[in-house]
């Protein structure tokens, strides 16, 4: 096997649950492979440069192996290496975020009461 579509290769190594969110990520321009806007069906050599973009954050990885089967996630992640700057900038990303919610007050505790709610609605100018 020399190529694969994007899509099963997306899904194959996990970086979608579903081959149509596979299919969807590419149509939105969310997959870009060496530097090229992928669809679906391009095809996914090895040594390719894919980098990805997901609910888990924005991925630059190497192809090493291709696969149309979904395996276990020890497997899946033999079939790409992530480059080393892309894991920092992700890890990074995630620590701010998590600097972000421990702020006292970023999160309400609970809902607003009634009279909570009266006073923001006052200070927005609403009656």
């Amino acid at each position: 096997m020399e190529t694969v579509r994007m899509d099963k290769w997306l899904w194959a190594s996990r970086f979608f649950k579903t081959r149509a969110l596979a299919a969807k990520a590419c149509d939105i321009g969310r997959i870009h492979s060496n530097e090229i806007q992928a669809k679906p069906a391009r095809d996914v050599r090895v040594g390719d440069t894919l980098k990805i973009r997901n609910e888990a954050g924005e991925f630059i990885v190497e192809v090493l192996v291709l696969s149309e089967m979904r395996g276990p996630a020890a497997v899946a992640q033999t079939l790409y290496h992530e480059t080393d700057a892309s894991r920092e900038q992700r890890l990074r990303l995630v620590a701010e975020q998590k600097a972000l919610q421990q702020i006292e007050g970023f999160l309400p505790v609970a809902k607003p009461s009634k009279r909570d709610r009266r006073q923001i609605n006052r200070f927005r100018g609403r009656a």
